[in-house]
């Protein structure tokens, strides 16, 4: 969830979606993302769509506004997740997964996040099984919280573990102990999480392979569910990027990209972690992320919070950027959605093949227009894709190479 926001249509006050979009809704997964603007500090990477308490100005005790304040914001998240029912009528739409993003979704006290829960059981219900996951930083938890937050429902974290290097986590100006994440991940053990999940980034400058290594070898040390580890990418606008083009920091290089991707997949590998995703690893198939396999299957969800996007029946919006513009439309009773897109046919098609080509599972040779099956045998004898049956999988250099084979496969 990138801070800009494209255009779009325009959306009807109430929020209300074309017949087209309704149509089969309940029959495809459905999930709620939560996303929560939070954080301490903002991070000299990042792009998405968070807020310092400096950014916000004064709390509500002190004057400020309602909707930039932690202590109000799961009010207006509940707001929205009621207003998401009432659009969606009174189909039978149980919620398959919960995730809280941000942001620091942990920032918010414990009870918060279980609230929001409580309000999506009660007004959609969950799935049996529901998986429901929050990010969270290996600084911003304690027994005490993961305790309340296993009691309320969540059942699965995601820490922001990045690097267990002192000096790469400066870079990216991570502000947590590394020696924090084993200690949270035993403490999550001790709650009853069964599943816990660790986020890595690789390529930071001034990061040597073997700062990498020790990084992948500490997070295997504690014994994670998951791992998602992504290549850095220097987005404009952020503090990272002005420093590059100041030329105190060199751009990630591709060769020790690929590198630091290959030793992550092997020593992940015989950890006996499995990819599923191109960026993503998992101890068994129950362990994958049930949530972002909405997103790469092209299911239905719906984003609550500002800057969140939605996706239900080929209708995807997006919902205004401020945290302050956000609660103000709430308030109103109106939809915080700032604009919207009907996905046309070739724009499915291409997403299709986009995301599903980065799955294990890979994608059906029947996707493809004939140009793109045409395609298939010269990338096949590159060693980029294999065949297996009806199905074109990529293969490890094939994931290293993963959009240059899409464009390809969409000619």
């Amino acid at each position: 969830m990138t801070s800009a926001l494209p255009d779009g249509d325009p959306v009807p006050a109430d929020g209300s979606l074309p017949g087209s979009a309704l149509a089969g809704l309940g029959t495809r997964p459905f999930g709620l993302y939560v996303h929560v603007p939070f954080c301490t500090v903002r991070c000299g990477y990042c792009d998405f769509n968070t807020y310092t308490a400096l950014e916000l100005g004064p709390s509500v005790e002190h004057g400020g506004h309602p909707g930039a304040s932690r202590q109000t914001y799961a009010e207006a998240a509940i707001a929205e997740v009621r207003q998401a029912r009432r659009v969606l009528g009174d189909r039978d739409v149980p919620v398959e997964t919960v995730f809280f993003g941000g942001g620091t979704p942990t920032l918010l006290p414990s009870t918060d996040l279980t609230g929001i829960v409580q309000a999506i059981r009660d007004e959609f219900g969950l799935a049996a099984g529901a998986e429901v996951t929050t990010e969270a930083n290996p600084d911003s938890v304690t027994p005490q919280s993961l305790q309340e937050l296993r009691e309320g429902g969540v059942n699965r974290l995601s820490f922001g573990m990045q690097s267990a290097v002192p000096h790469v986590l400066d870079t990216l100006d991570r502000t947590h102990d590394p020696a924090n994440v084993a200690r949270s991940v035993a403490n999550a053990r001790a709650a009853g999480f069964e599943q816990v999940s660790l986020d890595l980034i690789y390529g930071t400058p001034g990061e040597s392979l073997q700062d990498w290594e020790t990084s992948v070898d500490a997070a295997l040390a504690c014994e994670p569910d998951h791992v998602s580890a992504y290549s850095l990418i220097v987005e404009d606008g952020t503090a990272l990027a002005r420093r590059v083009k100041r030329g105190e920091l060199p751009m990630p290089d591709e060769d020790d990209l690929a590198d630091k991707y290959l030793l992550a997949d092997e020593r992940l590998g015989r950890a006996g972690l499995g990819w599923y995703e191109v960026s993503n690893w998992a101890r068994d198939e129950a362990s994958r992320c049930r949530h972002n396999l909405l997103y790469w299957t092209g299911a239905d969800w719906w984003g609550v919070g500002p800057g969140a996007h939605s996706h239900v029946g080929g209708v995807r919006w997006w919902n205004v950027k401020h945290p302050v513009a956000y609660a103000d439309r709430i308030a109103a009773g109106v939809s915080p959605a700032h604009a919207r897109e009907i996905l046309g046919a070739e724009d499915r098609h291409v997403e299709r093949v986009l995301l599903e080509l980065r799955l294990v599972t890979g994608l059906t040779l029947d996707v493809l227009d004939e140009e793109g099956r045409a395609a298939v045998p010269g990338l096949a004898g590159r060693g980029l894709l294999t065949v297996e049956g009806e199905r074109i999988v990529l293969t490890r250099q094939g994931r290293l190479l993963a959009d240059g084979v899409v464009r390809d496969l969409l000619p």
